[in-house]
């Protein structure tokens, strides 16, 4: 028979690209993390990663592993929450920044889905604006997004700087007026980026509107104009512009926000999954 423990740990491997990482999120030694990929490639007879220097990624072998693990853990956490007192169980409607969906959060989910097989939770993505007025509405009972400077709502998870991006820098620079590339509103983005504009007098104009990351990266790479984005969600292809440039553009928060009335097991159960993984990621970086 296959050890769960050993696929929770290739499973890990994988979500996070580092034995590290997967160490760190496991809450175990990274030696110990290696060793149980190691001896399941021996009970398998198959080598599932490919290790370097830079990254670790699935060989063939791996991938074709791969769903079978998720399935077998996701079993197993079915059974563990049938037989275990006080399961969680219930509804959440969480709702997630478009920018930080592609990022830290795949695996937090994956993690929570598997903890908690009781519980259906369902997901909406879209600006951080846009989520709130959902949330107001009664539709959403926790929100992942972004806040400005000041604004006392939610739990911080943590403080990230904005930066201007561009394919090439000198050539959007010397346009005028600058051409941007921006959600639509309401966009906290959009509007720290214009604010600061204004504040310094810089003509602008608006080349490409998404609602949509992968849109707006997409006309950034075509070079059609500025981007801005926290750094640590900086699209590859794409050059941070200094301050030399352009103006300075001030930090933004990412906060967990739960709405009154939600049942407040679900919203703490998965609030603090978030934190410790989107934390303990951004401390091993």
């Amino acid at each position: 028979m296959l050890d769960l423990t050993q696929l929770r740990s290739f499973v890990a491997v994988e979500q996070m690209g580092s034995f590290t990482l997967a160490a760190e999120r496991l809450g175990l030694g990274q030696s110990t993390v290696s060793q149980h990929v190691q001896r399941l490639e021996t009970s398998l007879g198959r080598k599932l990663l490919a290790r370097d220097t830079h990254q670790v990624v699935l060989t063939a072998d791996g991938e074709a592993l791969l769903s079978h693990a998720r399935m077998m853990l996701s079993i197993e956490g079915q059974v563990r929450s049938l037989f275990k007192e006080n399961s969680l169980r219930g509804r959440l409607r969480l709702g997630v920044s478009e920018d930080f969906v592609t990022s830290q959060l795949p695996a937090v989910l994956e993690d929570f889905v598997r903890s908690h097989p009781s519980v259906d939770l369902e997901l909406t993505v879209a600006l951080s604006g846009a989520l709130y007025e959902m949330q107001d509405n009664g539709e959403i009972d926790l929100v992942l997004a972004k806040r400005r400077l000041g604004d006392a709502r939610g739990r911080l998870v943590y403080r990230e700087p904005l930066v201007w991006l561009a394919r090439d820098p000198e050539h959007v620079l010397a346009q005028e007026p600058l051409p941007l590339i921006a959600f639509p509103p309401p966009s906290v983005t959009r509007s720290i980026a214009l604010e600061a504009l204004s504040r310094m007098q810089v003509p602008w104009r608006i080349v490409c509107t998404c609602g949509s990351l992968s849109g707006l990266t997409a006309a950034a790479r075509a070079g059609m104009g500025v981007l801005v984005q926290p750094r640590s969600m900086a699209p590859s292809g794409l050059k941070e512009i200094g301050t030399a440039g352009l103006p300075l553009l001030e930090d933004v928060e990412f906060v967990l926000v739960p709405r009154k009335g939600a049942d407040q097991a679900l919203v703490s159960a998965l609030s603090e999954d978030i934190v410790g993984k989107v934390r303990g990621l951004r401390s091993a970086a």
